[in-house]
This record gives C-alpha cells, structure tokens and sequence, in this order.
C-alpha cells in the first residue's frame, strides 16, 4: 500500500514522460552525432558554440508570446505541432545529408527554426506536467525528469557512437524520426490533458498585456526575481565555461576522439542521475534555497576550477561526474520553488518570464566563449615565454590548455558570487509553503 499511495496520481504523467524520454534519446544522439559531423568539417570551437547558440537564441527571443499562448490554448495541441515540426527538422537533415548536399550552414538554420517551435512546446509541456501531477508530488517529479535526462545523456553518445560505426548518420537521422513516432502516437491517442479551470469572473485581458504579465507578476515577487537573474549570471558563467565549452575542450585535448568526449558526457549525465536518484528518494529539505546555493558552490568548484586543473581523461571524466551531481539537486530544488510559488493559471506566462530572463545570457555566454576561446586565450597559450610555460604547469600545453585558463577564471568567480547569494536574507521567504 505505501508504494501505491507514494506515487498515487502519476499514470498519465509516467506514460508521457516515457513517451517523451525515448523522443529525447533520439534527438539526443541526432545532436551528439551532428557536434562530431560539424567539428570535422570547421575543427573550431566556435562552429560548435554557434550550433549551440542558434538552439537558444528564437527560444529566448519568442518566449514571452510563447508563454501566453501557452496559458490561453491547448497545451497538446501545442505539444504535438512542435514535435510535428521537430520531425520535419530531423527529416529536413536526413534528405540533405543523403543527396550529400548537407552543410554547417543549413544546420544552423534548421537548429533556429526548431528552436523557434521549442518556444512554445517548452511552456506548453511545464504547464502540462503540472496539470497532471498532484502538488505533493512535484519534486518527485523534477527528479523523474531530471534522471530520465541523465539517462539520455548516457546512452546517447554510446547509442549515437554505435549507430554512426554501424551505418553512419542515416541511421541516426532514422533513429531519431522513429523514437518521434512513438512519443507523437502516444501524445495524440493516450494522454488526455486536463483543462485549467479559471475563475468565472475572469475574462482574458489585451494579448499584449497578457504576454507582460509573467513579468509583471516577478516583479511583485522580488525574491523570485532576483533569484532568477541570479542564475541568469551563472547561466552566462555556465555556457562561457565547462558548460558551454566541454565538447571543444575534450575535442581539442584528445586530437578529435569521438570516445572520449562519449565518456565526458557519460559521466555528466552519471552525475546528474545520481543527483536526481537522491532528489528523488530522499526527504525534501525545508530549505531549499540553501540546497540551491550550496549545490551552485560545489557545481563551479568540482566542475570549473576542477576540470580546468586536470590533466587527463580519467580526471576529466571524474570531475565532469561529481560536478553535475549538485546540478541535479540545484535543478529539481529550483523547479519546486517555482512551481509552489507560482499560480496554476499563470505558470505559462511565469515561467516563460523566467526562462526569459534566465537563459538570455545564454547566446552571449556561448558566442563569448568560443571567440575568448579562439581568438583569446587559445593564441595566449602558444606564445612561447616564461609566463606561458608557468601557466602550462598548471593548466597543460597545446590546444585547449586556454579553454582550462577559462573554466579556473570562471569557476572562481561562480564559486563567490554563490557564496554571497548564500548570504542573502531575501532568499529565505521562498522556503514558506504556500
């Protein structure tokens, strides 16, 4: 009976995460194998950064009007377009990589165009989870997800790595387009997404106004609002170093190795399924935000200042695992805070603020490191003088030893601006129930 009632309420939920997880995967070696294919055609840093960065930028960009359409229409109907687009993207690939015509340049179209649909599918699919999980719940939950993504994240490169061995990219493309057809099948016939039921006295108010009104609602809310631009800071740190710069380290440090970089990412995502087994299984702490703050200090001390002072694979693979354990806990924490502290009717329009605020450093950090990449600290370090040699005792020689000079700088200052957050008495009001 206690297994029953501790995930009492959660069938339609486990049957869309499911559903949802095995399109990830899919997309997930599609992405893995594309960073290979683009590093071999462009050998830079920054051709990898900018693929990323053309996912994030239409995302932020349309994130507020995306939130309001999300609150006002059906949040399935929102889920299946943007999973229909997605497809055409992957297919969009698989043609132009058969007819042996496909480019660097034709990726980065695709990647903002899907990004585009991902504007609304991400607020659509927030607000939809919370309609199908009961409020005691919505931890547990975050871990759920949180460990499916770690999950993914670990099977991905080997997958991807298989398949690329066993018939090349077709087969990945293919992969993809079939793991899509089970999560739209599923979506479509077998979950049914309650409806938000708003006061009767309401009437919806201007588009416009609509679409400000997460915003708004932050600003009455100064704790919540400052703890997001918090970690639109870290966001920045995040993707300007280990976050953002891992693929093009591991790639520089081992001449290009496809497995090492699979067994970087692996041990990423063990780290974040170990974080997500805790959140998951453990009590909730009372203080979350403390959880938050002190999971930050540990991700930029064990992941940046670690990695960067490490000088073989073994140490990067150790280091990528016990930095991303506190992400887990970060994340999860972080979502509950949110989802607790947001109302129901308002969580589309909310949580796109947030992910507004939140991740629109995100481009500039990407587009900073790969420049600061090659165009600073990499030519830094091959200068031959003295200080040069010093510094290589420390952070290594040869390509990407002035990436690791990034992640120390970057891992130092997370590490004290976390610390000065812990500090903060402004946080403590979020740790109240409401």
């Amino acid at each position: 009976m206690k297994i029953k009632n501790k995930y009492s309420g959660l069938r339609d939920f486990f049957i869309l995460w499911s559903s949802q997880a095995v399109s990830e995967l899919g997309t997930a070696m599609t992405n893995f194998a594309l960073i290979i294919w683009v590093y071999s055609q462009e050998g830079t840093a920054f051709s990898i950064t900018f693929l990323t960065l053309c996912s994030f930028l239409p995302t932020i960009l349309f994130r507020f009007i995306a939130g309001a359409i999300a609150d006002r229409w059906n949040k399935k109907r929102i889920m299946l377009l943007a999973d229909l687009m997605a497809a055409c993207g992957t297919l969009t690939v698989l043609i132009l990589y058969s007819l042996s015509a496909l480019q660097v340049w034709h990726l980065y179209v695709i990647n903002f165009l899907l990004s585009f649909m991902n504007a609304f599918q991400s607020p659509a699919s927030y607000v939809a989870t919370s309609l199908l999980v009961p409020k005691e719940h919505y931890l547990k939950v975050s871990g759920l997800q949180s460990f499916s993504g770690s999950v993914i994240t670990i099977l991905a490169p080997a997958l991807g790595s298989s398949l690329l061995a066993f018939g090349g990219m077709t087969i990945v493309l293919a992969a993809d387009l079939a793991s899509f057809a089970v999560a739209f099948v599923t979506l479509l016939i077998f979950i049914k997404i309650p409806d938000i039921i708003h006061n009767t006295e309401e009437t919806p108010g201007p588009f416009l106004k609509s679409c400000m009104s997460g915003i708004n609602y932050l600003r009455e809310h100064r704790a919540l609002l400052r703890i997001i631009l918090f970690f639109s800071v870290v966001n920045f740190l995040a993707k300007a170093g280990n976050d953002g710069m891992m693929s093009a380290f591991i790639l520089g440090r081992t001449g290009g190795s496809q497995k090492a970089l699979g067994m970087a990412e692996a041990a990423v995502s063990l780290g974040v399924l170990a974080g997500s087994v805790v959140v998951t299984f453990v009590k909730p702490p009372k203080n979350k935000t403390k959880v938050i703050f002190i999971s930050c200090i540990f991700t930029f001390l064990l992941g940046d200042v670690m990695l960067s002072l490490t000088p073989s694979l073994p140490y990067w693979v150790v280091s990528a695992f016990v930095s991303y354990v506190p992400v887990a806990v970060l994340g999860a924490n972080l979502n509950t805070v949110m989802r607790v502290h947001v109302p129901l009717e308002m969580q589309g329009r909310v949580f796109s603020a947030r992910d507004t605020l939140q991740n629109i450093t995100i481009p500039l950090g990407l587009f900073l490191g790969g420049i600061w990449a090659d165009h600073v600290f990499e030519p830094f370090m091959n200068r031959p003088s003295a200080f040069q040699h010093a510094l290589a005792l420390f952070f290594g020689a040869g390509k990407g030893s002035g990436i690791a000079i990034m992640f120390f700088i970057v891992g130092i200052i997370g590490f004290i601006l976390s610390i000065a957050a812990l500090r903060n008495p402004l946080y403590q009001s979020l740790n109240d129930s409401k």
